[in-house]
């Protein structure tokens, strides 16, 4: 398993993660949420063993990451940049992994170029950029890692593409239960492939749980009362956000179904009405009582 214990990266003046701690299970796909600037590149970097913490720990399999080579024969990471590989052919990429992994797959590398047709003897600048982040994942996924890390990879796929890599990861964590970890702005891609999130915002942890609790611990409520309704009103409920439009208010709070119709039965609502938000909304009003503007999310 992956255990990320109080990490802190910073860059000059700036810290870029503070004091992570995060336990990623063997064979789930963890998916890292965030406004931009957040630290989930830096955090990605650090579990690739790119960086190395300033302080606590970052250790796969029991073991840190940091300038250690059998570790890192078991990871593969997809950085948000393809640039690296500009002159280089597919071929070529293929060749160069196999020098670093002796798991790599030839027959496995084949078969994925074939089904999305690339060109072994093109170099990438040539390539589309879905085409490049196509070379780069088939590259990822032959050389069998156990632990498969990617930033934004799948950005700027067109829906096509973004089907077909999104199968051969799915068909690699089925193969051999490889543990997936990627960031993404897109929510809704999260919902779906993810089975536990973390949420960072300015280097920390926010939140760190299965999907299934995130949603359905936040809950938005409409009803209607013979007054306005405050947060105090909801004693032991954490409210994050209210609104009224006409006679309706409006309520999105944590806690869990029981516990928020419980509480908002004791003011007698005249009606009542549970609706379960997407991850993109309950991403909105958690980074909302963060202070950040939800106007500026990415989305």
């Amino acid at each position: 398993m992956i255990e990320i214990k109080d990490c802190v990266m910073r860059f000059y003046d700036v810290e870029a993660v503070s004091g992570v701690s995060i336990d990623i299970p063997e064979g789930s796909c963890y998916g890292l949420l965030g406004s931009n600037g957040a630290g989930k590149s830096t955090l990605l970097r650090m579990l690739s063993g790119v960086y190395r913490p300033l302080s606590g720990s970052v250790k796969i399999d029991g073991e840190t990451v940091y300038d250690n080579v059998k570790i890192k024969e078991k990871l593969f990471f997809i950085s948000d940049e393809t640039v690296q590989f500009s002159d280089m052919t597919l071929g070529a990429m293929r060749k160069y992994y196999k020098m670093f992994y002796k798991s790599f797959d030839d027959a496995l590398f084949e078969r994925l170029v074939k089904i999305v047709e690339l060109p072994l003897d093109k170099k990438l600048h040539e390539f589309s950029k879905g085409m490049k982040r196509q070379a780069v994942v088939i590259c990822g996924i032959a050389c069998r890692p156990k632990y498969l890390f990617l930033d934004e990879a799948l950005d700027g796929l067109d829906p096509t593409m973004r089907i077909m890599v999104k199968k051969m990861l799915i068909d690699a964590m089925m193969d051999r239960e490889m543990t997936i970890v990627f960031s993404s702005h897109n929510l809704n891609e999260i919902d779906e492939f993810c089975d536990r999130v973390g949420l960072l915002h300015n280097g920390k942890v926010v939140f760190d749980r299965d999907l299934d609790n995130v949603k359905g611990d936040v809950i938005k409520i409409q009803a209607v009362f013979d007054r306005d309704i405050t947060p105090e009103d909801l004693p032991g409920i954490e409210v994050l956000h209210t609104e009224k439009t006409g006679s309706v208010t409006y309520i999105i709070a944590r806690g869990g179904s029981e516990k928020i119709s419980e509480a908002v039965g004791k003011l007698s609502p005249k009606m009542y009405d549970e609706i379960r938000l997407t991850l993109e909304e309950i991403f909105i009003y958690e980074m909302e009582v963060l202070g950040y503007d939800s106007s500026a999310l990415d989305k």
